[in-house]
């Protein structure tokens, strides 16, 4: 089916107007400036488009498809968790149309053989677009440089605490994989001696009940500026394409820079939506909940990062969506697992402080959906142009709701929102020309596409 989406305020590429879209074949074919009224060469009961379904959108936000660059979806070896299918439906429902996932799974993505493994699955099972990174570990340098840029999103090394072999301590290894990484690197960045020794610390005090509020000191800002500053000193020695995820601190922001434009920067920087929104007095009433890996922080770490973000020196909002069970979660300190889910409701989350006047519904666009698709050389996505592909959402700005266990998605069942209402909801979200949700239903006949690069 062929759309004609009607009466939008259009958001797209630093401004907002009111306009039409024409969508066939699974491509943008037209986009329409309404002048005053209705645009005179544009007739939308015309016999040209007598045979598309007309969506009179009134008003509401029409924005290109959020585009993730950062999600743990579980599969395979944690489906516990969550999995490709459920996991992509909730992200669909959060207006996310593009995903790329790590690859800490079990087993850990570390071969080429296991990172098309996972794309079979998500072929069958995805009901969004999908790039999946290829894993870092101290020895497979030779899988990691067969690696495919024009296909695969990126390689991912932790360079902090991870599961399974992905830990790349070996500073010898860690050059090479600078130094001869065919596509951008991506980094988790916490100096993990400096966590071990405040473990420690902690453990000898407090034993296994560790409180939460301690997350932020164990993993401290040290830790983090001392990693990121050495995956910056590595990138810029080699010079490599990096994409630092998840910061966490302002003593990090000094390392980045926003005196020139994204397409030429070599290093770019990530924010996800928990750290602009908590802050280490929430630990109080959300315990594990909100315990993430790299932690959250001060009030005066949320405010330096959204400063950041919003001084372009922070190029991309993501999620680090990581779902864990309720059960899980509840354990001690050291035994409950780190992170959570919220592919679901990260974009409603940004509207949010749209609506409290602290980010203008331009730059959420340009962090969510422009500069993922820049920083990665998506290609024909994460733009409303024509001759790209339809990934399209459609946001109402006063569309109040509550977030609570029946209206959740992911299938752990929680999620860190959980008791607050959204001022804004997303209300039809299009893939590849699809209308895949509208309202709430889910059209899942068609799976999403695996994402290319122009590389």
């Amino acid at each position: 089916m062929n759309f004609l989406i009607t009466n939008a305020q259009i958001v797209n590429e630093g401004r907002i107007f009111k306009g039409s879209v024409v969508i066939s074949n699974g491509l943008i074919e037209r986009i329409v400036e309404h002048n005053g009224n209705m645009d005179d060469s544009f007739d939308v009961s015309g016999h040209q488009y007598r045979m598309y379904k007309v969506l009179d959108v009134k008003g509401k936000f029409l924005i290109p498809g959020v585009i993730d660059d950062q999600v743990h979806f579980r599969q395979p070896g944690l489906t516990h968790k969550g999995d490709i299918y459920t996991e992509s439906r909730a992200a669909v429902a959060g207006g996310i149309t593009s995903f790329m996932e790590m690859p800490n799974t079990f087993p850990n993505t570390l071969t080429q053989e296991l990172l098309e493994e996972k794309y079979e699955i998500a072929a069958k099972d995805s009901l969004a677009n999908y790039s999946f990174y290829m894993g870092a570990s101290n020895d497979n340098l030779s899988e990691i440089v067969k690696t495919n840029p024009g296909n695969v999103c990126g390689v991912k090394i932790f360079m902090g605490a991870s599961t399974g072999n992905m830990l790349v301590d070996d500073p010898q290894a860690l050059e090479e994989i600078f130094r001869h990484s065919p596509l951008l690197v991506a980094v988790h960045c916490e100096d993990e001696p400096i966590i071990r020794q405040n473990s420690a610390i902690y453990s000898q005090k407090f034993g296994e009940d560790v409180p939460v509020k301690f997350h932020p000191i164990i993993r401290s800002t040290e830790a983090c500026y001392k990693s990121s500053a050495l995956a910056v000193e590595l990138a810029s020695k080699f010079d490599t394409r990096l994409h630092v995820l998840h910061l966490s601190t302002a003593k990090e922001m000094s390392l980045f820079t926003n005196q020139i434009p994204l397409l030429e920067k070599r290093i770019t920087a990530e924010v996800c939506v928990h750290h602009l929104w908590f802050y280490d007095e929430d630990y109080a009433e959300k315990g594990t909940f909100i315990k993430w890996n790299p932690a959250i922080k001060t009030v005066s770490d949320r405010e330096a990062l959204f400063e950041a973000l919003l001084a372009d020196r922070l190029d991309v909002v993501a999620t680090d969506h990581a779902p864990h069970t309720l059960a899980e979660k509840l354990n001690s300190y050291f035994k409950a697992p780190s992170g959570g889910p919220l592919v679901q409701h990260s974009l409603v989350a940004m509207m949010e402080f749209y609506q409290q006047g602290k980010i203008s519904m331009e730059k959420i666009v340009e962090k969510m959906c422009h500069a993922p698709a820049d920083c990665f050389g998506v290609e024909k996505r994460g733009f409303i142009r024509e001759g790209y592909h339809a990934d399209l959402v459609v946001v109402d700005p006063k569309s109040p709701w509550l977030v609570e266990k029946q209206n959740i998605l992911y299938k752990c069942g929680w999620s860190p929102f959980e008791g607050i209402e959204f001022s804004s909801g997303v209300v039809f979200t299009f893939i590849n020309g699809r209308l895949v949700y509208e309202n709430g239903n889910f059209d899942e006949s068609v799976k999403g596409n695996r994402l290319l690069f122009n590389r």
